[in-house]
């Protein structure tokens, strides 16, 4: 793998320095630069443009969340990963929903982290261990109707089918093939051609990057 560079932003200078020290042990890390804020991080990315982007989501200054959405208008190519403490599904779904690529937990081990930063930087989207997916609600939708619906504009640009909608809704749930034949009363190799189907259409080659585009689109409650 070729050398990157990393930004870590964290408002907590242990943390920072700790981590700072994790990342310089790694091969592949050509440089590390520490922010502690959006007012400390934006010249270091003009002035770096680094390869990724370590992202804690609480910072006294301001909300990491928010923070997201001006670092990918500016900086689209630059991967974010959220480093965190906050394992709730809500905060989980709207990071992913503002265009992170993925979401690890401060208390992961440094071959889970390594890993986490190698796949990000391949272009895959990453979960942590301890990363809380929001659960299938069991609750059914009215009038016999799905509890899946997209944007127009999202089904028509990829060409989606109603099936196959909902079966990414259900894939952003962190449902399992297993769990959604089960759910919508098909069997798993229907589920598999389907989801087959879905990363043809939606150019991406793993479940990951299924959920990611399933919290974009807003499928995921």
């Amino acid at each position: 793998m070729d050398k990157f560079s990393v930004v870590l932003v964290d408002d907590h200078l242990l943390f920072a320095e700790g981590m700072k020290s994790v990342l310089n042990s790694i091969d592949e890390v050509e440089a590390v630069s520490v922010a502690r804020n959006g007012r400390e991080l934006f010249p270091l990315l003009f002035k770096i443009h680094p390869d990724l982007l370590l992202l804690d989501l609480n910072l006294e200054e301001e909300n990491g969340l928010e923070l997201i959405v001006k670092i990918k208008k500016e900086f689209s190519s630059t991967k974010i990963m959220v480093l965190t403490s906050y394992p709730d599904p809500k905060y989980v779904k709207q990071a992913f929903r503002n265009g992170v690529d993925g979401y690890m937990l401060k208390n992961a081990q440094k071959a889970d982290l390594v890993d986490g930063i190698r796949r990000v930087l391949k272009g895959e989207v990453f979960f942590g261990k301890g990363v809380n997916l929001p659960n299938m609600s069991t609750s059914n939708p009215p009038n016999g109707q799905s509890a899946y619906e997209a944007d127009d504009r999202f089904v028509q640009k990829n060409n989606l089918t109603k099936r196959e909608v909902e079966i990414l809704g259900l894939i952003g749930e962190a449902m399992s093939n297993k769990e959604i034949a089960e759910q919508l009363f098909i069997s798993d190799q229907t589920v598999s051609v389907h989801k087959k189907n879905l990363m043809r259409k939606l150019g991406v080659n793993s479940t990951a990057s299924l959920v990611k585009i399933a919290f974009q689109s807003r499928l995921v409650r």
